[in-house]
């Protein structure tokens, strides 16, 4: 055993000289911003133009979203939204660190890699793997998301995100998003943010990340870049994964209020893949793989002779511009990606090369609001994904390339329109409406078969929903809106492979059927109090009835076979409840935040009638209480799933993913330039499956848990120029 995982660490890409290379680089990269920011501090200091400088930054910084606009503009929204400041956590490793107490965003650790987790909002996309799709993921309002819908979510690089704004559900306002899961933008911090910023951080089991960031604003032009590295040996045995990333823009302000900005990323994510054990090995051996026992599943289904794992690369190119008035404005968005993935499930290599091209034209009008003022808005979303993808079947004895069993050539792409407007009918009431047409095309050709397979859709979307603004504090809405969901190239293409007998490997195309569904909203938000002592709350229930919904399944080794859609209809519903706030306590105050979600999804009618819908907590519920005195923050925070899970859709007896409760202390020292952080996780070493494999029907001895992290510690410092 000892002398496998040698052989494995020795094998995988992250090997101890190249990680140290690696890290040294990034250190040096790092540095080298820290001390162009020092410089750029220096020389600011000298000049007189402070002032205005600082006018500058805090005013007309191109396509600058500041937080508080967006807050304005999801209170327009007819429906749940979040809207998340990742800058104001501590940490900052993860999606999971930026998004734990929104409600309505689940997210469960997968593969326990740097950032890999399963991320869900009512239910769509809920047996997705290996990548995600159910959810329009933005970055500065352009899609991430390739042309069929998918992402790989690990390439979202949270460190360099403003703000994160969600609108759950039907409540996207982006033109080309139709999913039951609604949108996730992330918005990147400009040259006027801050001048520059170090990161560090170090905790258990390897985790080690670094970030550099510089940037700076002048009259006309404004500009930042970031660089980040992080690495992390894995709680369990073939775990280990690493993310590099390079993120810039740059903003242009131009005559006759026309504003440009051009961003760049690039990504490189490569993690192992430790995959699922049997139920009992939770407790009994949680940071142990199949290949650490002695069973005939152990000897089948070896993860250190197999190698499973993902390395992804992606580089993207987008660029903005906007122009106009309120009465007029007009935007226009470009974005290119090109992405390699590689992805090796035990038992098949799936490879992967994506192109993806997008543009977007939206016009709208504002005027003032008194009664009677209509709103408007029309918008044109295009994209297209040409993809390259072969079938490998996996060596059991080193994990390496075998035979091509599949070979296919993908091309998706997507046309859509929407008109909407929003009309004040009487003081506080404000009725909204949409209409979205789209034009979907899936297109599937084998190389070596001949096999094809042409899918188009054509359909429309509409929502109306209306505002009451009960106080100047407190909003009550409704919505019922139609929502739409095309299969992504990963249930479109499918793959057949016995872990003994590879050489029988085989793939076919699918023909799927649209996910669609209606759902009705009722929900409100409000705050009491004033400043620092003010309190927010938000509450949403929702209703989806779904037809043809999109169910992934795995076969008996935990490894997917297929997707069909399911003919008995199912339902989603649930209820979403967020709650913040400070109160003053002696010498300083209590800042809380707490978030519960409640997901009933259940089918309707058909083999599973009646059963709930594997895959999502049920209760899931986030909350963090810290007391603050002085420049010092400490207090508790909980993770809790009350109630099991049940990881089969006939919720066989004893199958299900036990309830939890994960307890974490957190300590926070804020001066000046200055952040340092210590942060205790899983205090009480809880033995807990955080995912799982989703079946048809399952046992608890088949292998389909993923163990959770056990008890962890982190600490890391932040210098901001």
């Amino acid at each position: 055993m000892i002398l496998q995982m040698r052989m494995t660490t020795n094998k995988f890409y992250m090997n101890s000289q190249h990680r140290q290379f690696t890290l040294r680089a990034t250190a040096g990269v790092v540095l080298a911003a820290a001390l162009c920011s020092a410089a750029l501090a220096q020389e600011g200091a000298t000049l007189p133009s402070v002032t205005v400088q600082s006018n500058r930054a805090s005013a007309d910084v191109p396509l600058r979203a500041t937080v508080q606009k967006e807050r304005e503009r999801l209170e327009r929204v007819p429906g749940g939204t979040n809207l998340a400041e990742p800058q104001k956590e501590a940490r900052l490793a993860t999606l999971r660190d930026a998004l734990d107490y929104q409600p309505g965003i689940v997210l469960q650790d997968f593969f326990g890699g740097t950032d890999q987790p399963r991320l869900n909002i009512r239910g769509s996309g809920i047996q997705s793997n290996p990548v995600n799709r159910g959810v329009l993921l933005l970055q500065d309002g352009l899609p991430l998301n390739e042309a069929d819908g998918s992402f790989i979510i690990g390439l979202v690089e949270p460190r360099n995100a403003a703000y994160i704004s969600a609108r759950r559900g039907a409540n996207a306002t982006t033109a080309g998003a139709t999913t039951l899961g609604g949108e996730l933008d992330f918005v990147s911090l400009t040259g006027a943010d801050e001048r520059g910023r170090v990161r560090a951080e170090a905790g258990s089991f390897g985790r080690q990340g670094l970030q550099g960031a510089v940037g700076g604003v002048g009259e006309r032009l404004d500009g930042r870049i970031s660089v980040s590295s992080d690495r992390y040996d894995g709680y369990r045995n073939h775990s280990a994964s690493q993310r590099d990333a390079l993120q810039a823009n740059v903003g242009f302000q131009g005559e006759g209020g026309f504003e440009n900005r051009t961003y760049l990323n690039w990504t490189d994510l490569a993690f192992e893949i430790p995959t699922v054990v049997p139920k009992d090995r939770i407790t009994s051996n949680p940071r142990g793989v199949l290949g650490d026992g002695k069973t005939p599943q152990d000897q089948l289904l070896n993860v250190y002779k197999r190698d499973p794992r993902r390395e992804a690369t992606q580089l993207r190119l987008s660029n903005r511009s906007t122009w106009g008035s309120e009465a007029l404005r007009q935007e226009v968005g470009v974005y290119w990606q090109d992405t390699d993935d590689l992805f090796n499930n035990q038992t098949s290599h799936t490879v992967t090369h994506s192109r993806t091209l997008g543009a977007q034209w939206q016009a709208s009008g504002r005027p003032g609001g008194q009664v009677g003022a209509v709103g408007w808005r029309t918008a044109l979303s295009w994209a297209q994904s040409q993809m390259d993808r072969d079938l490998y079947a996996t060596n059991p004895a080193n994990g390496t390339q075998m035979q091509r069993f599949g070979s296919y050539d993908l091309d998706a792409s997507n046309l859509q329109a929407l008109a909407a407007a929003d009309w004040r009918v009487a003081p506080g009431w404000t009725v909204l409406g949409s209409l979205q047409w789209s034009q979907l095309t899936r297109d599937a050709a084998s190389r070596t078969s001949g096999a094809k397979l042409d899918q188009d859709w054509s359909f429309g979307t509409p929502k109306i929903g209306v505002n009451w603004d009960l106080s100047p504090t407190t909003r009550l809405w409704a919505n019922i809106s139609r929502s739409q969901e095309a299969p992504t190239y990963w249930e479109i293409v499918s793959a057949t492979v016995a872990p003994n007998n590879p050489a029988a490997a085989s793939a076919e195309l699918v023909r799927l059927k649209m996910q669609t569904a209606t759902t009705l909203e009722l929900g409100g938000q409000g705050r009491w109090g004033q400043g620092p002592q003010a309190h927010q709350w938000t509450a949403t229930v929702y209703r989806s009835v779904l037809d043809d919904e999109l169910i992934s399944t795995t076969d008996a080794n935990g490894i997917k076979v297929g997707t069909y859609n399911y003919r008995g209809g199912t339902v989603h519903q649930g209820v979403e409840l967020g709650l913040s706030g400070s109160q003053r306590l002696g010498l300083g105050a209590l800042d809380y935040r707490s978030s519960w979600t409640y997901s009933d999804f259940r089918f309707q009618g058909g083999q599973y009638a009646g059963k709930r819908i594997a895959g999502v907590p049920r209760h899931l519920i986030n909350a963090e209480v810290m007391w603050r005195i002085g420049a010092w923050r400490f207090g508790p925070n909980v993770r809790w799933v009350p109630v099991s899970t049940p990881t089969d859709h006939a919720n066989t007896a004893g199958s299900q993913a036990e309830a939890y409760a994960l307890l974490g202390l957190k300590v926070e020292w804020r001066e000046g330039p200055w952040a340092v952080y210590v942060q205790a996780d899983n205090v009480t070493d809880r033995r807990y499956a955080s995912s799982f494999a989703i079946r048809n029907q399952a046992t608890a001895a088949q292998p389909g848990y993923l163990p959770g992290l056990g008890r962890s510690l982190t600490a890391g410092l932040t210098y901001k120029f």
